[in-house]
């Protein structure tokens, strides 16, 4: 274990029954580690500092080094909204009276999206580091997600090499250092490259001294329809400057590459910018290094463990070992998927779903997109952007929770930005106030729609899904400044939106979101026609009733009363219930019992409102509880949770329900079915989203807070987790709590409340209420 990290965390935890022991210190290192280099780039270790980002490979000669920025995309060119207008919105909503769902389909596609340009994150390209190097014996390759330091040790002809590479936040450069005992040194080529863009190169490189220089903008000539001859979009410019350090022997530069000849050690240091952050990001990458200068490699590394630390060591978990435990990491997911049970791999997914959010989602970025930041392509799949209806969502589940709560800034800022170009859309388009949110953006925030198909891009609920967010953090948080300077101006424009759009449907009176789809999903009509579009699908009614209930509540705390405030709460009274019951018991998907097209549809945006949402508690309404069991039920026995993120719905939902078996068996399919060997998430391919809803789903494990006065400890406890701990973990309300537990049973738990409040707390062997005050902990020990 990494000293500096043992005693640290020793400190933190003195007195916990959480703390690293010689009984659990295996259990506690938090490392990947494998006994071969990545062949594939799934098998490549990430690191970040939230806007760098590389993959290693770890080949002892052909040393690859795979490098991002979370900043390169192609231009923004100021593309004005699609044509409709609150006519055409008419016209669409008689359709759907009449029951003419394909006219309404067509209609909102034509009308109301923007299909010709689809713009994709970019990699930045790739470090070669060509070594003559042959008899390679005691081959690893590691991870230590304590430290977010990637280490390639071998022996070549018996000498010993290491390769150690981080990449620091505070000094924002891409450390790689490379010793070896060998009398005869390194030796080899230093290269920067960069994909072509359809076979037209994407940069140049040049040698300034020991400094290699790669240079571009990003281009893109994929990715456009219904445009002859398509165009090619320029956008950020970036320069990527290696400098070049070593100790002894001869560093050589030749034309746009470095010759390494008899060095015993060779630094590293890698830097980048671009017109995105900095209008001279040349100057910017000069800035940087001449700060670090005279500044130690050891001390870099020292500042930059402190820094990504002071993130990690919020939360501590131990579930407890097994005999895998001292197995490479591809061999504990090959056991895995023969069967075995491997508690200790399961912490591992855990921690590095935190690891990962911090590596690529830091104050002053761009939030983690559909891969985080990690990105080998020109054209990525699904073009790395973000999703609004679940995925960028996803990515943030387990912020909070996991103390990690300060990670969620690019999100909000992010979300302010397309909130703030929303207001145009709702305005132009569809004549509402308010924003609205488009269920696929990009760098630049485009708010209007982008879709080819109503089903996957006619989504109307994703600004509500996000604006939840906001909500959730002032939960965890009861931070009122958050609250009311960020907070509640974003749900209050989400919410102007929905008050407007909203329309009484004659049939009952009720009012109904409409044209209204079920994300990605479709129903089969009368005639046999596959739809999208309705009259008020289950995941807008439950969004749009969750939207107004707390910018109610928000609008209590924060005193504030105004027409909106008015208008909403009538609202709420008429709006069509979000949670119907079909003939069979099940959850209504769409307005009425339409026939399915696809019943093992991995979304499962009917049930909103029972995760991540709370309209649905086992207090309050035991009998939608069943109902989502038996809707889940279904969506399985058809093939549901084909993809990893939707299996790690799952476990979320399986951890709501109260079920620690059926969530442990979905955390077991997700190993089997939906892990990389570097334990990336696979859809397939790598979709960023599976990780953090993992890592959120074992911590529903551990507690819920979602129910209102109520905190479930263990609430969904496995067998396969007889005893274990966790440190730091997160509840709504400002709180933060420490538990341990042996026989499935809690033998200490630790509250601190931000707040003084009253809670029913309830876990395994005891259930009680109980009084939290803001100055003292509350600690419980099992008698």
């Amino acid at each position: 274990m990494n000293r500096l990290y043992f005693l640290n965390i020793c400190l933190i935890m003195a007195g916990s029954a959480c703390a690293p022991t010689a009984e659990n210190q295996t259990t506690t290192q938090e490392i990947l580690w494998y006994d071969s280099p990545a062949v594939a780039w799934e098998q490549a270790l990430p690191l970040g500092n939230g806007r760098l980002g590389i993959m290693v490979f770890g080949d002892p000669n052909k040393g690859h080094i795979q490098l991002n920025d979370d900043s390169l995309w192609p231009a923004d060119l100021g593309w004005d909204e699609p044509a409709g207008t609150p006519d055409d919105l008419a016209q669409i909503r008689r359709y759907l009276m009449e029951g003419n769902h394909q006219a309404a389909d067509d209609l909102l596609v034509e009308k109301f999206s923007r299909k010709d340009v689809i713009r994709s994150h970019q990699t930045l390209g790739d470090l070669f580091i060509d070594l003559d190097h042959n008899q390679i014996t005691d081959y690893r390759r590691s991870l230590d997600l304590q430290t977010a330091t990637s280490t390639v040790s071998y022996r070549t002809n018996g000498y010993l090499v290491k390769k150690t590479a981080f990449v620091s936040e505070p000094d924002q450069v891409i450390i790689v250092d490379i010793e070896t005992d060998h009398p005869d040194g390194l030796n080899g080529v230093i290269l920067l490259s960069r994909p072509k863009d359809e076979e037209v190169p994407t940069h140049t490189t040049r040698v300034e001294g020991h400094d290699l220089i790669m240079e571009g903008m990003v281009t893109q000539r994929s990715g456009v329809f219904d445009s002859e001859p398509a165009p090619i979009l320029e956008g950020v410019a970036f320069q990527t400057r290696l400098h070049a350090q070593h100790e002894t022997g001869v560093l050589q530069a030749m034309d746009g590459y470095l010759v390494v000849e008899g060095i015993q050690r060779l630094t590293l240091q890698v830097v980048n910018h671009t017109s995105f952050y900095h209008d001279d990001y040349a100057a910017e990458n000069e800035r940087v290094l001449n700060r670090i200068k005279d500044k130690s490699i050891a001390d870099i590394h020292r500042d930059h463990i402190q820094d990504h630390q002071q993130l990690y060591q919020q939360t501590f978990l131990d579930l407890g070992g097994s005999a895998l435990d001292v197995l490479p990491t591809n061999e504990r997911i090959a056991a895995v998927k023969a069967g075995q049970v491997d508690p200790g791999l399961e912490k591992l997914l855990f921690q590095y779903g935190r690891y990962l959010l911090i590596a690529s989602s830091r104050e002053g970025t761009n939030p983690a997109n559909l891969q985080g930041l990690w990105n080998p392509h020109i054209q990525a799949p699904w073009n790395a952007d973000y999703h609004l209806n679940i995925n960028l969502q996803m990515n943030y589940w387990p912020a909070d929770v996991t103390g990690l709560g300060a990670l969620n800034k690019p999100l909000f800022a992010f979300a302010d930005r397309l909130i703030d170009n929303g207001k145009v859309t709702a305005r132009k388009n569809f004549g509402c106030r308010g924003a609205f949110v488009p269920h696929a953006t990009d760098l630049w925030a485009p708010s209007w729609m982008r879709a080819r198909t109503a089903y996957w891009g006619g989504a109307i609920s994703t600004g509500g899904w996000l604006s939840r967010h906001y909500w959730e953090h002032f939960l965890f948080t009861r931070d009122t400044s958050f609250l009311r300077d960020q907070a509640y101006p974003a749900m209050e424009s989400i919410a102007q939106f929905y008050s407007d759009w909203l329309i009484e449907d004659p049939r009952d009176s009720t009012l109904i979101s409409a044209p209204s789809t079920s994300p990605e999903n479709r129903f089969v009509t009368a005639s046999g026609y596959n739809a999208a579009t309705c009259l008020g699908s289950a995941m807008d009614q439950q969004v749009m009733d969750e939207v107004f209930r707390y910018v109610l509540e928000a609008s209590s705390v924060l005193g504030i009363t105004n027409g909106l405030t008015d208008t909403i709460e009538k609202q709420l009274a008429q709006l069509r219930p979000g949670f119907v019951l079909g003939p069979d018991g099940r959850i209504l998907e769409w307005d009425r019992p339409y026939e399915e097209f696809e019943p093992g549809h991995r979304h499962m945006s009917h049930l909103y409102g029972f995760h991540p949402g709370n309209e649905v508690t086992h207090q309050r309404t035991p009998e939608l509880v069943d109902a989502v069991r038996k809707t889940l039920d279904y969506r399985l026995a058809n093939g549901g949770a084909g993809t990893g993120w939707s299996r790690a719905w799952l476990i979320n939902c399986s951890a709501r329900l109260l079920d620690g078996e059926m969530a442990h068996e979905h955390i077991q399919f997700l190993f089997q079915k939906s892990v990389y060997p570097n334990l990336f998430d696979a859809h397939p391919p790598f979709q960023i989203d599976g990780n953090f809803g993992y890592t959120a789903g074992i911590a529903e494990m551990l507690i819920q807070s979602h129910e209102l006065g109520v905190i479930r400890l263990l609430p969904a406890l496995p067998s396969a987790w007889p005893k274990g701990c966790v440190k730091g973990i997160r509840g709504r309300g400002g709180l933060t709590l420490d538990l341990s537990w042996s026989d499935h049973q809690l033998d200490s738990v630790r509250i601190q409340s931000a707040v003084n409040q009253t809670i029913t707390l309830i876990g395994p062997g005891m259930e009680e209420d109980v009084v939290l005050q803001s100055d003292r902990d509350w600690n419980y020990k099992k008698p």
